[in-house]
């Protein structure tokens, strides 16, 4: 391994790294690919990022710091290496395609959302290397475009979305499409690294981002629902679909979401709120069984009303305290500044501090994937063009000459005094 390979950080802290050695060119912007890119990394493989010189489309995404660095960029960048090269001109084109395909035993894999170029297409890069692992993201099926937040339009989520009385549509903050379809994206890379080293065959992976979401919404029963009950899911605001749980205010003004699973769970919430005899009463006149979860969801204005009382005559600690005797699921409502500073954050193994140039140093965290006690630390995210002497240097062995001749022409750029970001 070059001490180069992971932006100049070791890993260290004993985490496990089982994609030690894997080599993979990613093409990217934006979030699905460049968080699969990140996973892999994470995972211990050298990911090398390519962007054209002066950035991808998402140079400068928000949010920034105030000199103007993407705190967004770094963020899904972490560990990887840069090459910044021309990628209008065929030699810029031609360079990259080398370094996807001349990558040792262990390379040979392209990771791009960057879909329908010929150049780096499949069928190209295949006649250069047959045993190619080539993962495509595109944004639908067809071929055609797509974002998180139109596929999400189309899918039906944001006509669910949002408080009953609410009639337009309520879009999601989280890019949730983007995070799956990465994950799916860096599964795929793996399972395809697995079918390599059985049969020495590559593969070609198509993941559309859309089909990312409708195979989410038919696994979670949502288009399932609609196809075999006629049925659409309704508006239901900050309730649970078919179990009990809700959110509740406390006498200064603090949320908390509540949510009872099981009948214990139920339980536990009528007798923390003093409201178990009466709600044995409702039980009765209604000849309902709260035991049932869908009997408590389909009564749950009615609970709801019951349970508000005690929540609105105690104050946040009081509820803390009285919830965390019982077996209810529960948390407050934090906002990400009350977060970031909490113990869930600052005391989790998870995140270590990192001295990123661009931001300084913070709590920044390493890979979700604990493994005999250890997370693999976050790693810097590189300069825009920080490795590109270096891939073309140990990966392609081109002479120094070579390499300023390259970068007289314009064909790459090395270490750009911009920074990347998203």
């Amino acid at each position: 391994m070059r001490p180069d390979q992971h932006g100049g950080e070791p890993v260290t802290g004993g985490a496990a790294q089982p994609l030690a050695g894997l080599r993979i060119v990613e093409i990217s912007s934006f979030v699905a690919a460049p968080l699969a890119g990140m996973t892999l990394a994470q995972l211990g493989a050298e990911v090398i990022r390519i962007d054209p010189i002066g950035g991808a489309a998402d140079c400068h995404r928000w949010p920034l710091t105030e000199t103007g660095a993407s705190i967004y960029w770094t963020g899904l960048n972490k560990g990887k290496r840069s090459l910044v090269a021309d990628l209008r001109a065929p030699a810029g084109q031609e360079l990259v395609a080398r370094v996807i395909t001349e990558s040792g035993p262990s390379g040979g894999i392209l990771l791009t959302n960057a879909a329908g170029r010929a150049w780096h297409g499949y069928d190209a890069l295949a006649k250069r290397r047959p045993d190619l692992i080539h993962l495509e993201i595109p944004g639908r099926a067809d071929g055609s475009t797509a974002v998180d937040y139109t596929v999400n339009a189309a899918i039906g989520f944001p006509l669910v979305t949002g408080p009953p009385e609410h009639d337009g549509p309520i879009n999601h903050v989280v890019p949730v499409w983007d995070v799956a379809c990465g994950l799916y994206a860096a599964l795929a890379i793996t399972a395809a690294v697995r079918h390599r080293e059985a049969t020495g065959e590559g593969s070609r992976i198509v993941l559309p981002l859309e089909d990312v979401a409708l195979a989410t919404a038919g696994n979670l029963g949502f288009l399932t629902e609609a196809a075999i009950n006629g049925t659409d899911r309704p508006r239901i605001g900050n309730a649970i679909y078919g179990q009990y749980g809700q959110h509740f205010t406390s006498a200064d003004g603090i949320a908390f979401m509540v949510v009872t699973l099981t009948g214990r769970h139920f339980r536990d919430l009528t007798e923390v709120t003093g409201t178990a005899s009466v709600v044995a009463a409702l039980a009765a006149a209604l000849d309902a069984d709260f035991s049932d979860e869908g009997t408590r969801y389909r009564h749950r204005d009615v609970l709801t009303g019951l349970f508000t009382t005690w929540f609105r005559e105690h104050s946040a600690d009081d509820i803390t305290e009285a919830l965390g005797a019982t077996s209810i699921l529960w948390d407050r409502y934090r906002s990400f500044r009350e977060v970031a500073a909490d113990a869930r954050v600052t005391a989790n193994p998870m995140f270590s501090v990192l001295n990123q140039p661009e931001l300084g140093d913070y709590l920044a965290p390493g890979s979700p994937i604990s493994v005999n006690g250890n997370h693999i630390p976050a790693r810097q995210a590189p300069r825009l063009g920080e490795h590109t002497e270096a891939v073309l240097r140990d990966d392609l062995t081109l002479a120094e000459d070579a390499i300023a001749e390259l970068r007289g022409l314009g064909t790459v750029a090395t270490d750009s005094p911009e920074r990347i970001s998203s």
